[in-house]
């Protein structure tokens, strides 16, 4: 295990070295020169004030959905439980919008746009949660639920951008997820309030091991699965909607990255928790360089040196095509 551990670590260090020297405008020799001690104040600038916060924020947000869509699995048990089709995300989304076009929250004030993101997640969460009734046990009716809110508030989403399409403009981003443009005020927003519901989560480990048994398992061992369901859900939807707040809604990474964590670290969550979070990270950083590297080719190919591929785009993309592969491999799953 402690190898595997070292492994991810490793990735996760290579994926943070090729984001850093994948943006415009420097090669990788003056990245190095900057990052020795040299470099001219431009140079400097571009490294520390805004390739290394966007480097940050990147793993803060993957770790946040790896750990989030793991915890809302087991808590359902359901493996298609993931915040993007439970309409957790969506839900944030919303809300970060609609307190926008209120004048409510921005960028400039990305506290109060964590605080509507919340909202907009505990109410999607809410509305799967009424809609599924009898049927919350049944992984298929829950993914149907899911899509089916998940529809709605997107619609809604926007309808609020048509209302307002001057004063929203600036969150369209949320709707695809980016990590364009993010300082050192957003990494110092996501860290502690990822830190402190990611040490919720691994504190519920237990609880969600039982969860993942079946109700009556856990209440024959003394567990009241209706209280540690509920804290699970608050705590994967706290954990969304921080990495909302800070990147946008980052399709299929909260979906698939449990799969990936629990197929590498076990089905001990202690581990695997931490494992998620590894690898969330690892995936929203790789993806987020790749974007980048894609955007110069295209911008190249297209003449144009203004083209930016979303890394939202990507992952949204590629999370589709490994759903289908791996559906297509195992049809007698249950899903």
């Amino acid at each position: 295990m402690s190898r595997r551990f070292a492994v991810f670590a490793a990735l996760v260090v290579v994926c943070a070295c090729a984001e850093l020297a994948a943006g415009r405008g420097m090669s990788p020799a003056v990245l190095w020169d900057v990052l020795g001690g040299g470099g001219d104040a431009t140079e400097r600038h571009i490294v520390f004030q805004l390739r290394l916060p966007r480097l940050l924020v990147a793993l803060g947000a993957g770790a946040c959905l790896g750990v989030a869509g793991l915890v809302l699995q087991s808590a359902l048990r359901n493996p298609l439980a993931g915040p993007e089709v439970t309409g957790v995300t969506p839900g944030a989304v919303l809300g970060a919008v609609t307190a926008s076009g209120l004048g409510l929250a921005g960028w400039e004030s990305p506290l109060a746009v964590v605080v509507s993101a919340c909202v907009g997640g505990f109410v999607g969460a809410g509305l799967l949660w009424l809609l599924a009734g009898r049927g919350r046990g049944d992984p298929a009716q829950t993914a149907v639920h899911g899509v089916l809110v998940s529809a709605v508030l997107g619609g809604l989403t926007a309808m609020v951008l048509l209302v307002a399409p001057g004063e929203l403009g600036s969150v369209v981003q949320w709707l695809v997820g980016t990590t364009e443009g993010r300082v050192w005020q957003h990494w110092h927003l996501l860290w502690p309030w990822a830190l402190a519901w990611g040490a919720v989560a691994w504190l519920m480990a237990g609880p969600l091991t039982l969860l993942r048994c079946g109700d009556d398992i856990a209440g024959a061992a003394g567990l009241s699965a209706a209280r540690a369901r509920t804290l699970a859900l608050v705590c994967a939807v706290a954990l969304t909607a921080g990495a909302v707040a800070a990147v946008g809604a980052l399709g299929f990474v909260g979906l698939l990255v449990p799969h990936l964590a629990l197929a590498v670290f076990g089905a001990d969550l202690r581990m695997t928790l931490p494992g998620a979070a590894l690898v969330g990270a690892a995936v929203v950083c790789g993806a987020d360089a790749a974007a980048q590297l894609v955007s110069q080719l295209l911008a190249v190919a297209l003449d144009s040196g203004r083209l930016t591929l979303p890394v939202g785009a990507l992952t949204a993309c590629v999370g589709a095509g490994l759903l289908l592969v791996v559906v297509r491999r195992t049809p007698s799953r249950t899903f």
